[in-house]
């Protein structure tokens, strides 16, 4: 700021404050990004100055908490209007904040290399819940439980998976990255372990629902808020190869339980799960690197954001979608044997065929997305794609029927998951809350995972073992979702059907 003649000036050209005094003014610290050439660094930072007349406390705060490398702490609420632009200019002054913030490199080996260990993270995480349907089966039978009894462990895995995700995400953004990824790979790796040992119910509750979910909800959002730091025209596609470890997970780890748990027994297959998580982990936790700096202020909810009608409608519109998406997932295994009457082996690659082809259909919509749409106009017609597939599943009586069946609706619902975090980015604007703002969308969608299979697994108990009840609650939840996601477009863009978002 300057001052001339008792008055405060704005220095930033076209800027005319003549009206404003210092005692009704705050400066805050900007970047005028849309003035910098893709690859350039930002070497200097623009004052502009507000009237803290037209702001409310909470507005005041916020200006200031765009400073970045300041204290916030030492800064009061807007109780002195004189006394702000003083403990601002002379934080500015002991500060040197304008230092040199580079832009999202959006390629290069860095930034690839952090998408090839998220990968192996998603790998670890969702690769292995998607596995689920292996031991669903297999916990039924040995077990002697319900369905909707042992589908609580897979359940209470991906609740915690996305619900931990909010402190999780808050803390990346406040630069304890490493510390939270560390701690859930160490919590990963030990609760598989602790599975092998598992013979009763409750102690495959805590140990693969709990344990691993805690453990898997540590990993997983911080490093999905991660990847899209380093992006900005191939995002969407970055993220696409980073959902597509549930894919690569979801192939490998049902694979080794098919070979190995009729050689081996129950306890040696899990062991050998948890020394290849072990394995693949420990280059992700030396070389997966934070690129903002830290955002140590601010509250582990950011609660204002669902006031923007985007925003909340697309957490709405997930919420629905994951209520009946892991259910085929789940499921598909034990209808494959209850139903249509194949072996143990035939309903593991049933599932096999359903994660494997996920595999593409998590790059090709991502792709597109990045190069022709924008990631929602694509996720959009995957979810319809999705609950129209469902619908048609009563209709499957036949081992080749359900084969067509688990490549289409693996094809479709691996769109949903590639483009669900992707569509999430582009809905936040700054991105040092990027962690906060997903961790939250995670919560709420967390809860639908929570109670989705359940419910499906007390329909197909209530309907005495069939599944149509269960196909119908699926179909018509992913549906929901969809045409809520179609408003999510309408409140972000209007009716404008060429425009990428």
């Amino acid at each position: 700021m300057a001052h001339t003649n008792g008055q405060s000036r704005s220095i930033v050209p076209g800027r005319d404050d003549r009206s404003q005094t210092p005692s009704s003014m705050a400066s805050t610290v900007t970047q005028d990004e849309n003035r910098v050439m893709e690859g350039d660094l930002v070497h200097t930072t623009e004052y502009r100055s507000v009237p803290l007349a037209a702001c409310q406390p909470d507005e005041e705060a916020a200006i200031v908490d765009g400073i970045p490398g300041v204290n916030h702490s030492l800064i009061a609420p807007n109780t002195n209007q004189g006394g702000t632009l003083a403990k601002v200019s002379s934080l500015v002054r002991t500060r040197q904040i304008s230092k040199e913030i580079e832009l999202p490199p959006d390629g290069g080996i860095k930034a690839w290399t952090q998408v090839a260990l998220a990968h192996i993270v998603t790998f670890n995480t969702w690769g292995y819940i998607a596995s689920f349907g292996v031991f669903q089966t297999y916990y039924t039978q040995t077990l002697g439980h319900p369905p909707s009894d042992i589908s609580w462990v897979g359940s209470v895995q991906i609740f915690l998976l996305f619900f931990v995700g909010i402190f999780s995400g808050r803390a990346t953004d406040a630069g304890l990255f490493k510390a939270t990824l560390v701690t859930g790979a160490v919590l990963e790796v030990f609760s598989i372990f602790m599975t092998s040992l598992s013979t009763k119910y409750w102690q495959l509750f805590l140990a693969q629902g709990v344990a691993q979910g805690l453990g898997s909800g540590l990993m997983f959002c911080p490093t999905t808020s991660l990847v899209p730091t380093y992006f900005t025209k191939k995002r969407a596609f970055a993220m696409g190869i980073v959902a597509s470890g549930s894919a690569t997970g979801g192939l490998v780890f049902p694979a080794v339980v098919m070979r190995l748990l009729p050689r081996v027994g129950y306890g040696w297959t899990m062991r050998t799960l948890g020394f290849i998580a072990l394995g693949t982990l420990i280059p992700c936790l030396v070389f997966l690197k934070q690129r903002l700096p830290p955002r140590r202020s601010g509250p582990i909810l950011e609660l204002e954001a669902f006031k923007e009608p985007p925003y909340a409608l697309y957490a709405a519109g997930m919420f629905l979608n994951f209520c009946g998406l892991y259910v085929g997932y789940f499921y598909i295994g034990s209808f494959a044997r209850n139903i249509i009457g194949v072996s143990q082996s035939t309903s593991i690659d049933l599932l096999l065929v359903m994660n494997g082809i996920g595999l593409p259909m998590r790059l090709i919509p991502s792709l597109c997305a990045d190069r022709f749409t924008g990631p929602l106009n694509i996720l959009i017609p995957f979810s319809l794609a999705t609950s129209l597939v469902t619908y048609g599943w009563p209709g499957v009586k036949s081992l080749g029927g359900l084969y067509a069946f688990s490549v289409v609706y693996g094809a479709a619902a691996a769109g949903i998951q590639s483009l669900f975090p992707a569509t999430l980015s582009t809905l936040t604007t700054d991105l040092s809350k990027i962690g906060v703002r997903m961790g939250m969308v995670f919560g709420v969608v967390g809860v639908a995972a929570l109670i989705g299979s359940p419910i499906a697994g007390a329909l197909i108990q209530s309907d005495g073992g069939q599944y149509l009840y269960a196909q119908m609650f699926m179909a018509s939840c992913i549906f929901a979702g969809a045409s809520i996601l179609v408003a999510t477009r309408v409140a972000k863009v209007g009716f404008a059907l060429r425009l990428r978002v």
